[in-house]
């Protein structure tokens, strides 16, 4: 039997734009690997909360384990760890209905490996910028509205594309339909890099990002980005206070000091004060997504002949955190930023 969306992933992403479906009357199927985390959310007793400032509501909702499900979906969000595209997607991919179509709510370049498994035509592009934690079984806590971009990833202007984009307003209002959604994912990279170097220290997003005498390590790290993805063909797009023109080359230190004060500004008043990567090392204590979203741009760079110095060092780094042999430290930026 079709239904209507599938959320593969029901953690903080994917729980949440979920959530916001399923209250606005779509017939929404969440899948997730963590046992408790379904049995919360179809209990009729308990539910899936959203949690924080943004809103506060509760849905009960069908719930799977990946094991357990059966039928076919016409419609499958993914919004697993980028390190666990593939897994997922060979594990949905019998779900997916012939004319269906997979749509990441992930960062990095995560629709290139999901269209080699289940194909181009059943692939669409988004990207999202909003914050949200997922605390605990049946609990996410949204902290912050942010940009929702959505487009097919040959920049046609589809029905599919229009109803998608229809369907995802009902969480955000303000959600774009674009021709060109890798503008924004590669914008995503830039600004996710500056997210990743965050990580390493205990300081949230907004005091990090006001740290003046790091403001030639933010230029380096987005400007590194942005020379990869114009290389690329792509002209990226900024959001919620990103400008990608200020990490070009030719920007002014003055365009590169605006474009940060803006993302303080953006980011101080965000019940989520710490970015996701930070949460993965401090709190949950597991690996991150830097091999699937920095790592792949120091490599991408390669093959233009770009040499991603300072975007390398805070991968191995990220690493050495990983692994447990380099601790949380603000110190570790000051390092990075005299590598």
């Amino acid at each position: 039997m079709e239904q209507a969306i599938l959320i593969w992933g029901a953690g903080a992403i994917g729980g949440t734009i979920g959530a916001y479906l399923a209250r606005a009357g779509q017939a929404v199927t969440f899948v997730d690997v963590v046992p408790a985390h379904v049995e919360a959310i179809r209990d009729p007793s308990r539910g899936l909360r959203i949690t924080g400032p943004v809103d506060s509501f509760v849905v009960n909702a069908p719930a799977f384990l990946p094991e357990e499900l059966v039928g076919t979906f016409d419609r499958i969000y993914l919004a697993v760890k980028a390190q666990d595209t593939e897994r997922a997607c060979r594990a949905l991919a019998p779900h997916l209905a012939a004319n269906g179509y997979v749509v990441s709510l992930q960062n990095g370049l995560c629709e290139r490996l999901i269209a080699q498994i289940v194909g181009p035509e059943r692939t669409v592009g988004a990207f999202v910028n909003f914050g949200a934690d997922w605390i605990e079984p049946g609990e996410i806590l949204y902290g912050n509205r942010g940009a929702v971009v959505v487009g097919e990833i040959d920049g046609a202007l589809t029905p599919r594309a229009h109803a998608l984009h229809a369907t995802l307003r009902a969480f955000e209002p303000d959600a774009i339909l674009s021709e060109d959604i890798w503008s924004y994912l590669w914008g995503k990279l830039g600004y996710g890099s500056l997210l990743f170097a965050q990580a390493v220290g205990q300081l949230g997003i907004a005091d990090c990002l006001g740290r003046g005498e790091l403001l030639a390590l933010w230029r380096s790290l987005a400007g590194e980005a942005m020379q990869v993805a114009q290389a690329e063909g792509v002209n990226p797009r900024g959001f919620n206070g990103f400008d990608p023109a200020a990490f070009q080359r030719g920007a002014t230190e003055q365009q590169a000091r605006a474009s940060v004060a803006a993302m303080v500004d953006f980011n101080r008043p965000n019940a989520k004060t710490h970015s996701g990567v930070w949460r993965d090392l401090a709190i949950r204590k597991r690996r991150t997504e830097v091999d699937m979203q920095i790592a792949p741009v120091v490599a991408i760079g390669r093959t233009h002949g770009i040499e991603c110095a300072k975007l390398d060092a805070l991968v191995r780094m990220i690493h050495e955190i990983e692994d447990g042999a380099r601790p949380l430290s603000d110190s570790n930026l000051n390092e990075l930023l005299a590598a």
